[in-house]
């Protein structure tokens, strides 16, 4: 089959041009060992386009200063940029207002930041806090952290064989001492979308707060906090066709106020002697030191970018995507697809018979084809599912079956390898 050019209209009527898109991202026109790029790792880091590299190049060429400490133009304008970026975020997730957002370095950062600084301050010994079995390592480790420091309990909603989050099972783990849910919205290994307007609506029914994982979320679903009314929401630049570097941390703001400063520098603070600090409300208490300026740049960019395109156009053409794979890839003889829940996103894990996935992603990389392979920092994930590794083929807006043609003809080449 080849590549498809246009899969959807838009609600205006315009066709989704995967060529156009494609053209903008000066990635997609390298030839690896001979072989045009079929790049199928967007789920680790997605590709930036022109645009975006292109503004932050202006930014640091002819509008870079430090923020918030000049009072000359150059300072002003880089402190515009990047404020104006921080309103940017807020208006994409429809935040209340700008200083709910927090600027991060990424997911890991910000899932850090909850744990240090609003799990010391409102838990103790003996609550429990529930995460998911589809956790990323970034959503386990710090709560770990947080339980031996200070005696946590930490319980795992299950999901089932398909990989469908368990919502009833999630219901019969809350309890009085249930504080705090921490829960991904979109499986990073899976692709298994998790209902988390539920998870959140039961979760305050039993007096819980709840921190969603929203690193592959936003890429392919987006989000609305005020409607989805967590406290606490996470997602990354580099996944978001933004650049590394930079993520964030929106929190309720009333909530964020109350925390106690993560990092202690420059700029989070009121009045300093060597008696005592006053800190500044949220953002700035929670923004120590010389900010990601230019990378929160880049990251509004890629926001204007793909709002232009818009959340839901890419995702249905995702979705295009993720069907013809499946049935592609299920066409091969010894490959078997790890997760295959009922409402998914553009992410594909699987497992080749005879072939470590280690092996089928250096094979497949002569022939062009990126994809994932190892454990996706998702190790108890792979227990779960008695593998120690698998490969992972992830989708972005800029994909087409052309990519998914490739991928099935590098693999069927893995095959004849292997014998």
């Amino acid at each position: 089959m080849t590549a498809t050019t246009t899969i959807l209209k838009s609600d205006t009527g315009a066709a989704y041009d995967v060529a156009a898109i494609r053209a903008d991202f000066p990635a997609l026109s390298l030839e690896i060992n001979g072989h045009p790029l079929a790049f199928l790792d967007s789920g680790a880091s997605a590709q930036k386009p022109a645009q975006v590299l292109e503004r932050m190049d202006q930014a640091y060429r002819t509008e870079y200063a430090n923020v918030h400490r000049g009072a000359y133009t150059l300072s002003q304008l880089a402190t515009d940029n990047y404020e104006n970026a921080r309103t940017t975020v807020a208006k994409f997730m429809n935040a209340k207002t700008p200083d709910e957002i927090i600027f991060t370095r990424n997911v890991t950062a910000a899932i850090n930041l909850v744990a240090y600084s609003y799990g010391r301050e409102f838990l103790q010994a003996g609550d429990e806090i529930i995460i998911s079995h589809m956790e990323h390592h970034a959503n386990i480790v710090p709560w770990q952290l947080l339980r031996d420091a200070i005696g946590i309990e930490i319980k795992v909603a299950p999901i089932d064989d398909a990989g469908n989050f368990l919502l009833d099972e999630f219901k019969s783990l809350l309890s009085a001492k249930t504080k705090f849910v921490a829960v991904t919205q979109i499986s990073n290994v899976l692709g298994t979308i998790v209902p988390i307007k539920e998870v959140v609506r039961l979760a305050h029914e039993a007096g819980a707060h709840v921190l969603i994982d929203g690193a592959q979320g936003i890429v392919h679903e987006g989000v609305d906090v005020q409607d989805l009314d967590a406290e606490f929401y996470a997602f990354t630049g580099h996944k978001l066709y933004g650049p590394s570097g930079i993520g964030v941390l929106w929190g309720k703001l009333d909530l964020l106020n109350k925390m106690p400063p993560y990092q202690g520098g420059g700029d989070m603070i009121e009045n300093v002697t060597f008696e005592k600090t006053t800190y500044r409300d949220a953002p700035a208490r929670f923004e120590a030191g010389t900010p990601p300026i230019i990378e929160a740049v880049g990251l509004a960019s890629a926001i204007d970018y793909v709002s232009n395109i818009g959340l839901t156009n890419i995702a249905a053409h995702e979705q295009g995507l993720l069907a013809y794979a499946t049935d592609e890839l299920l066409k091969i003889d010894g490959l078997q697809i790890i997760g295959q829940a009922d409402n998914k996103a553009g992410i594909i894990s699987f497992e080749l018979d005879g072939a470590h996935p280690h092996d089928v992603g250096t094979i497949i990389d002569s022939k062009g084809v990126a994809v994932r392979a190892g454990h996706h920092c998702a190790q108890p994930l792979m227990d779960r599912y008695g593998v120690a590794a698998t490969a992972r083929a992830s989708f972005g807006m800029y994909n087409n079956t052309g990519d998914v043609d490739q991928l099935v003809g590098a693999l069927n080449y893995v095959k004849e390898i292997f014998g």
